[in-house]
């Protein structure tokens, strides 16, 4: 084992110890971020505190804002998990006496007395998800947990770091049984590729996501005809079609890199049956996206009647996504040297935004370093997503916090993918900061 890998063992074990001194006869508030890596590592802890017997309550939340924070129960061991890094200052301010946090998020705060918390930004910087975290904390309170290692690969694969796998994350591959084999990167490779194409986002297709009709002139291209009606999937697929199809798709979109196409696709036995990691992710996703975290969970935690509605789900939420890029494609943009705002308002979904811009960005519209900022309504707030195209560019989570220090709000994510939550009454002195930021930034570089 790495020496950062023994240290990080170390924390973890040791914060384990003080969980279970300090949760005996106590309440456990369970509060977890909505994503894949959020929902994965909630169904990690909700599985190992069952076995234990101990008495919780869980909360999924799509962002931790201060006024949640402060409502929270004061007589409840809380553990936060994939989200609080950034929240630290509040958490301090509210009184709360026993906080434990499981997170990967960056720390820009001094770490309070009453909270205990592992994060790999406090180390070493380890490239771990939330649910890798989680689940060698489950191992150390109860050695007994082996069967939910697939749910933290899941959980890594979620939040893109199946590219990041050292020897921390390949011991929990090793002991999750997951199968890992080499082919083209467009998902689920386990159903018909001309479905795959068609909601294919990551990578976006130009004149092939969302439009049948470009999909089937790309599949005459590549020589890859349906077969008693039905099309191979991707796995499915020969060596000389899988080649003709990642040359086809690397012309339509010359920005992707073969290195990006053709990598590790990650099958994981749920419900009986060996899927695409990846569109487990998607399908776990579109449940939280779409107000449905509890649905998520449940999937997580292969409750059969769950299955079923959380597919139908992703169906529906799909759909919305091809319609979001439609109007997102047409919609007027502010643009300038290195950057694009697109302020949806009220057309996309506050939940949608930032899978907008995530696509956005690893599509072929905007050079390699360009800032994309995009903007939903939701009540009286606004989300806004950042992301630079090819992850590289500008801190974007640093440009956030610059221009919330002026308008107020909530900042949370990572240097190349950022949001924050400000209020709507702010949104036009928020543009122009930003505007103005993106400008300054672009003199730096």
């Amino acid at each position: 084992m790495r020496k950062e890998d023994e240290v990080l063992h170390k924390e973890i074990k040791l914060f384990a110890e003080e969980f279970l001194k300090k949760t005996q006869n106590k309440e456990i508030q369970i509060i977890s971020h909505f994503d894949t890596d959020g929902i994965t590592s909630a169904a990690i802890i909700v599985s190992t505190l069952k076995k234990l017997d101990k008495k919780f309550s869980i909360r999924i939340l799509k962002s931790l804002e201060e006024k949640t924070i402060k409502n929270l129960p004061k007589d409840k061991i809380l553990l936060f998990i994939d989200l609080a890094s950034g929240s630290l200052n509040h958490i301090k301010n509210t009184g709360l006496k026993e906080v434990f946090i499981i997170d990967h998020h960056e720390i820009n705060k001094e770490i309070p007395e009453n909270v205990k918390i592992i994060n790999p930004q406090i180390l070493d910087k380890q490239k771990i998800s939330s649910s890798g975290l989680t689940y060698l904390f489950c191992k150390q309170i109860n050695p007994d947990v082996k069967e939910l290692s697939k749910l933290a690969i899941l959980g890594m694969i979620g939040d893109c770091l199946e590219k990041e796998i050292d020897s921390l994350n390949n011991g929990i591959l090793e002991e999750s049984g997951v199968q890992r084999k080499r082919g083209i990167l467009i998902y689920p490779s386990t159903r018909p590729v001309n479905r795959v194409l068609e909601y294919s986002s990551n990578p976006y297709i130009p004149e092939v996501t969302g439009n049948m009709k470009g999909v089937l002139e790309l599949l005459r291209e590549t020589g890859i005809t349906p077969e008693k009606g039905k099309y191979k999937s991707i796995m499915e697929l020969d060596e000389k079609e899988m080649k003709n199809l990642t040359t086809a798709i690397l012309l339509r979109n010359p920005k992707i890199k073969t290195k990006d196409l053709v990598g590790d696709i990650f099958l994981i036995k749920m419900f009986n049956k060996l899927e695409d990691a990846r569109d487990l992710s998607a399908i776990i996703n579109a449940c939280s996206r779409s107000g449905r975290s509890e649905l998520a969970l449940q999937y997580c935690l292969e409750i059969p009647s769950a299955k079923k509605n959380a597919e139908l789900t992703h169906i529906k939420y799909k759909q919305n996504i091809i319609t979001g890029l439609n109007f997102v494609q047409e919609t007027e943009k502010i643009q300038g040297k290195g950057f694009v705002i697109i302020n949806a308002q009220d057309n996309v979904k506050d939940t949608m935004i930032g899978t907008i811009a995530s696509i956005i960005s690893n599509s072929s519209i905007y050079e390699e370093g360009t800032a994309v900022i995009t903007m939903a309504y939701y009540e009286d707030k606004i989300k806004v997503s950042a992301r630079d195209v090819g992850k590289r560019g500008r801190n974007l989570k640093e440009l956030l916090e610059s221009i919330i220090d002026f308008t107020g709000g909530e900042v949370g994510g990572h240097e190349h993918a950022a949001g924050c939550i400000i209020n709507k009454k702010k949104e036009r002195d928020f543009i122009e900061l930003l505007k103005k930021n993106l400008e300054i930034e672009l003199v730096k570089i």
